[in-house]
């Protein structure tokens, strides 16, 4: 059993009961193994394709699991010479659809192997 506590600095020590030292070999490869977990995630991610649509259906845009834009399909109907802001704003709520998706795939994906990290979230992605 470990335990944690704060000294004076305000900075977190861990306590092994009996005064013993922590397993280092053992914790080295545990960080190795969620380093190896957290890149098989990361690709998983950057193959697997999410949709995002708008305006019922009439523009679908589709990124990679890593947000990355890989297509955009436009319904004719939703083409009007006279008012292109609108489709604008249909391709824009697409695309905010799309990465949404790619999010909630992120944190399914690797918000289990953040926990494990400490659960701080990992840099540069949004948990």
């Amino acid at each position: 059993m470990t335990y944690r506590r704060t000294d004076v600095a305000n900075q977190e020590l861990i306590v092994i009961p009996g005064g013993g030292q922590p397993n280092m070999q053992q914790l080295l490869q545990q960080a190795q193994k969620m380093q190896q977990d957290l890149a098989a995630a990361q690709e998983e991610l950057a193959r697997t394709e999410v949709e995002g649509q708008a305006g019922g259906g009439l523009v679908k845009a589709t990124v990679t699991g890593s947000g990355e834009l890989r297509g955009l399909v436009i319904d004719p109907k939703a083409v009007d010479p006279e008012d292109t802001e609108t489709l604008a704003d249909l391709v824009v709520a697409a695309v905010q659809a799309a990465n949404e998706n790619a999010q909630a795939l992120q944190q399914q994906k690797l918000g289990p192997l953040a926990q494990g990290l400490g659960g701080g979230g990992i840099p540069g992605l949004p948990f």
